[in-house]
């Protein structure tokens, strides 16, 4: 701004220069070329599997690849992976844990002794636990970290977007036009805070019958090409639903998924500014 004093304490602007006053630098063990975040307005739509799969597909190029799975209360990204195994370390200094297609993980599960143990915190106390795994965690040199996000515009994404250097956002949706509402409340979030967005991704799209091979979809009819180009969104990937999809997740497999749906978004994610 023109008449910026340079003291954000007294200003309420959403400039760039106030956002990068917020910014932390990863662990001086780590070296990350690109962040991207991974979010959704609603819980239930599939951004942790939307998550895993961009990660699986960047992993299969041969980039080494990294995901911090940002919802502390509900994650899911360790047992998708097989990668429910406690994390190692020393203060400040915590190895994540890598799963066997060697993409390195780090959640609030690989710190729990049960993985079903509740974290009944509150909303401050969540998101500085994301912010270590972004400080304290020692990542080594990564091309990709992905950051799984819980739904919502509250404590934790707004940490995230305001606190760590994100190359840019992918948006998980589903194809009911309820989800409008809530994909404008993640694009108007991102662009409040400068965050570029690289595409969307939505689950649950259509269902290919395995008898007579055709799309139905289930769910009503995809609005996705629409959204983006409302809210100029510059791709789109569809993740159909696939019993053989879930059950990978569910055994802890989803390495091994078919990742060409998601392939349109993954374009952008590496054309996306490195940090």
């Amino acid at each position: 701004m023109a008449n910026c004093t340079h003291d954000c304490s007294t200003c309420s602007s959403d400039c760039a220069s106030r956002t990068a006053n917020f910014l932390k630098k990863p662990h001086r063990g780590s070296k990350i070329s690109r962040t991207v975040a991974v979010t959704s307005g609603k819980g239930g739509v599939g951004k942790s599997l939307a998550t895993a799969l961009l990660a699986v597909r960047a992993r299969a190029m041969g980039l080494s690849v990294g995901i911090l799975d940002a919802d502390i209360t509900g994650p899911s990204i360790p047992r998708m992976f097989g990668a429910d195994m406690l994390a190692t370390g020393t203060d400040g200094n915590i190895r994540p844990v890598t799963a066997n297609c060697g993409i390195k993980v780090i959640s609030m599960n690989n710190l729990l002794e049960h993985e079903d143990d509740p974290v009944v915190w509150r909303g401050s106390l969540i998101a500085g636990a994301v912010l270590q795994f972004w400080t304290d965690v020692v990542w080594g040199d990564l091309d990709l970290l992905f950051i799984d996000m819980p739904p919502g515009t509250g404590d934790v994404p707004l940490s995230v977007f305001q606190s760590i250097p994100l190359s840019g956002a992918v948006i998980a949706s589903t194809p009911q036009k309820l989800v409008e509402m809530v994909v404008k409340k993640n694009v108007n979030m991102a662009n409040m805070l400068h965050v570029p967005l690289l595409g969307l991704i939505e689950n649950m799209s259509y269902f290919v019958c395995p008898d007579c091979g055709q799309r139905h979809e289930i769910f009503g009819e995809s609005i996705a090409d629409a959204l983006a180009k409302k809210y100029s969104l510059p791709a789109v990937s569809r993740i159909p639903v696939d019993p053989a999809l879930a059950e990978l997740a569910d055994s802890g497999r989803i390495f091994e998924a078919d990742t060409d749906c998601v392939a349109e978004v993954m374009q952008e994610v590496l054309k996306s500014r490195k940090i």
